[in-house]
Formats: C-alpha cells, sequence, structure tokens
C-alpha cells in the first residue's frame, strides 16, 4: 500500500492572533514589581545605621562634619557607600557585600524609584547637617 498526499485548493485561513500586551504594561507585573523588594546583583539597597562604625578597630568619622555615628549604607552590587547627614558620601572599600547583609536585621523594606530619592526620604541629602537622628 502506498500513501498518496491528496492536495486541495481550499485554503484556510489562520486562527486570529490576539495582540499580545506591549511589555511593561501588564499591571499584575508592575503591581508585583512594586510590592517585592529589590534584589539580586544589579540591586541598590539602603541601610539605616543609627551606631558608631569601626573598620579595623578605627571608628569611622565623615571628613566635612566630623560626625561619628548615624550613617546610611548603599550596597550597589559589590560596593558599599558610607553616607553622612550632612550629604557627604564616600566609597568604602572595607565593608562588603557580606558584611552589608550582615547589619541587615529587620525585613522592613521601603522601595524608592532612586537613590537619590532615597537620600531626601531619609534626610541623608545635607538637610539634616550637624543633627543625630538617633
Amino acid at each position: 500500500m502506498t500513501l498518496v498526499l491528496r492536495t486541495t485548493d481550499h485554503t484556510t485561513e489562520p486562527a486570529p492572533v490576539l495582540p499580545a500586551l506591549l511589555a511593561g504594561t501588564d499591571p499584575l507585573l508592575h503591581l508585583q514589581k512594586e510590592t517585592h523588594p529589590a534584589d539580586g546583583p544589579g540591586a541598590t539597597r539602603c541601610l539605616s545605621h543609627p551606631h558608631e562604625l569601626a573598620l579595623g578597630g578605627i571608628p569611622v568619622m565623615c571628613s566635612r562634619c566630623r560626625a561619628r555615628r548615624d550613617w546610611l549604607l548603599i550596597n550597589h552590587g559589590r560596593n558599599v557607600w558610607v553616607c553622612c547627614r550632612c550629604g557627604d558620601q564616600w566609597l568604602e572599600p572595607e565593608i562588603s557585600r557580606a558584611d552589608f547583609d550582615a547589619l541587615i536585621g529587620t525585613p522592613d523594606v521601603t522601595n524608592y524609584p532612586s537613590v537619590e530619592q532615597a537620600l531626601t526620604a531619609l534626610g541623608f541629602d545635607g538637610a539634616f547637617a550637624g543633627t543625630y537622628l538617633a
């Protein structure tokens, strides 16, 4: 027995394709992104640290205002920056990402659209220069 393919002149139209949502317009994905804390290697995280910091036994002091406590630590990738209330900030190579993770004690997370808005909201933009809020 031989299989013979039959051809026909009858054409079928493809099923209609539903329009796909543009990337980033799904409201559920947008809500999920807003309510989950940023994580992963590309995330920028901020941590308020009201106590003194000692790196290698030497207390950290702001070079601009001489503050010794009430810091904001910012972690992005492997780097950690230290921010003072006077608005001064510097990259601190002595603090690793693992050290930053060890300092996180509470799971309370507030997401900010940018680092600049986080600095303003948390009072580390220079508005409280010379003031300890702890």
